[in-house]
């Protein structure tokens, strides 16, 4: 119709757009993904010495490492409110004798919930 003007976007107008968002996107991903990782590394560290805590306070009141029971013993005697899980939503794992000469040690599987591994995977624990 003469004198009538549509106004709208193009299909490559919008194209473009869409394509500049999956590059931005794709940029932030990118960034923010090793962050998490680090992140979640962080916390199983912290974690790890709030029950290394709870476990020499159980043992400087009962003259031994918690055994049977390993870290529940801790939930038991009040030394600690609860035991937390790690980041992948694992519990942390207690072994008496530790690794490496350590009297005990408190230790995540990664993101695996296996030991071992390599990366994200990688067990994280007092030893290090």
């Amino acid at each position: 119709m003469p004198g009538r003007s549509e106004e709208g976007f193009t299909l490559v107008e919008l194209m473009v757009v869409i394509v500049i968002i999956g590059l931005l996107a794709t940029v932030v991903l990118i960034n923010v993904a090793p962050a998490t990782d680090k992140a979640a590394a962080t916390k199983v560290r912290a974690d790890i010495s709030t029950l290394e805590q709870g476990v020499e306070m159980y043992r400087l009141s009962k003259l031994n490492y918690p055994s049977g029971d390993g870290l529940q013993a801790l939930v038991g005697e009040g030394f600690v409110k609860r035991l937390p899980n790690d980041p992948w939503g694992n519990p942390y794992r207690y072994a008496a004798p530790g690794r490496n000469g350590q009297p005990f040690s408190i230790y995540s599987t990664g993101a695996d919930g296996r030991e071992g591994g390599e990366g994200e995977d990688a067990d994280i624990g007092n030893w290090e």
